[in-house]
């Protein structure tokens, strides 16, 4: 068969296969990625039937659903709204760092990986995965929710803070020297801040040169300048995705409402992709001789997110339902830890089956604990007022203990009977 009619008909499957699952999925109100994961399991290597043809194409798609996923989760939102963001949930983010990272370099000492491994294990268990959480959030329905802004401040943290842990995790895995690292990092960090600059002081100026009555035009523009900065900040050491997220940050106004709505139905089909796409890079057989360890970690980090979630929406001010729902939202892991630990492979070959397995778990994860942390958690409380309430009745109904009795005095002795039979009173 031609390699282009192999491609055609491999990518037509996969569409075709991604809708069915969407419309399954959306009966029983579920989210999709999980199946979507699932799928690719099936059909990538290791799986039922290896799709080969099209595996270049899927894993560009993939790249760009990311970029899209955070493209428009920043067009929700403006420049001014980040700073602020970033300015009062800088306290969460050192809370999340240090619950959630420090599980992973415990589990990677305690298996004896040294402490290159443990640095690259402590961000494949810190890191949420933003495309996940966006997913997530559009399909739930809850961008304009109270905790959201908390959230992607947690998530802008995580990203922002990729820019400093990439470049040194990369020095240390080639034994850099001191100042290559350095340099490194300083030139990750000059690119964040520039392009945070342009977004605050120059985005009504980006927006106006972008804008078009045009809809094929304005499309193309806002699509080609996101996929170019993205590019350049991948290349500069920095995540695409934080590239992407501030591209749509410095867009406002009409531009972005109407990119917004362009761009929603791509978002849905590479978001898709994407999923599908780390599904199929995963081989079945690596991961049930690490399934165990896998699992302690994300029954130990899933806690510590929703840990996490819960204090950086009390610091906001957010009532308990929406503390619970941060907290499981932030569950997922998926793109970052994948990447982290592809870079560690070559120092700890162990650590790639392992963070697959984990990733992998808490992607599927992630979705459920976003939807039933909080009614779980509020199910659990009403149980828990319910005993008390309960105890403190029966307690109240128990009568109280009668008080003691004096002793009774001892009877006086009977007369003594005389001879005719009567009682006589002795004087």
């Amino acid at each position: 068969m031609h390699d282009t009619t192999a491609l055609l008909i491999e990518l037509g499957a996969i569409i075709l296969g991604l809708g069915i699952l969407g419309r399954l999925a959306g009966r029983v109100g579920f989210s999709p990625i999980p199946l979507y994961l699932l799928a690719g399991l099936a059909f990538g290597h290791g799986g039922m039937i290896p799709l080969n043809a099209s595996e270049e194409f899927v894993s560009t798609g993939a790249e760009i659903g990311v970029i899209l996923l955070l493209l428009l989760l920043g067009l929700e939102y403006s420049a001014s709204e980040l700073v602020t963001n970033l300015k009062t949930q800088y306290p969460s983010g050192i809370v999340d760092f240090t619950l959630n990272a420090v599980p992973g370099a415990v589990a990677a000492l305690v298996l004896g990986w040294g402490p290159v491994a443990a640095v690259a294990l402590a961000g494949v268990t810190w890191i949420s995965s933003s495309g996940v959480i966006a997913k997530v959030l559009g399909d739930l329905g809850r961008l304009g929710n109270r905790e959201t802004p908390v959230i992607l401040g947690v998530l802008v943290i995580e990203d922002l803070a990729m820019a400093v842990y990439l470049p040194l995790l990369t020095a240390l895995l080639a034994g850099m020297s001191l100042a290559g690292g350095s340099l490194t990092l300083l030139i990750s960090l000059g690119t964040v801040g520039a392009v945070l600059y342009l977004a605050l002081r120059h985005g009504r100026l980006i927006s106006r040169a972008v804008s078009s009555d045009n809809p094929e035009m304005l499309l193309l523009v806002v699509l080609g300048l996101t996929v170019l900065v993205a590019g350049v900040a991948q290349q500069l050491q920095v995540s695409a995705a934080v590239g992407a997220f501030l591209v749509g940050i410095a867009l406002s106004g009409e531009v972005a409402e109407g990119a917004h709505h362009l761009l929603t139905p791509m978002r849905d089909l590479f978001a898709a992709v994407f999923f599908v796409f780390f599904g199929l890079n995963t081989d079945p057989a690596a991961i049930p001789p690490v399934l165990v360890p896998a699992l302690i970690l994300a029954v130990v980090t899933t806690g510590t997110k929703v840990a996490t979630g819960w204090y950086a929406a009390r610091r906001a001010g957010v009532k308990s339902a929406g503390r619970w729902r941060t907290g499981g939202t932030l569950v997922a892991r998926g793109e970052f830890s994948i990447v982290i630990a592809g870079l560690a492979v070559g120092v700890e070959p162990r650590i790639g089956p392992l963070a697959t397995a984990y990733v992998l778990i808490l992607v599927i994860l992630g979705p459920l604990a976003a939807r039933w942390t909080e009614p779980l958690a509020r199910r659990a409380l009403r149980r828990t007022v319910k005993a008390t309430a309960k105890a403190t009745a029966t307690t109240a109904s128990d009568p109280a203990p009668a008080p003691a009795s004096p002793p009774e005095s001892a009877p006086a002795p009977e007369p003594a009977p005389d001879s005719t039979g009567t009682a006589t009173a002795h004087g």
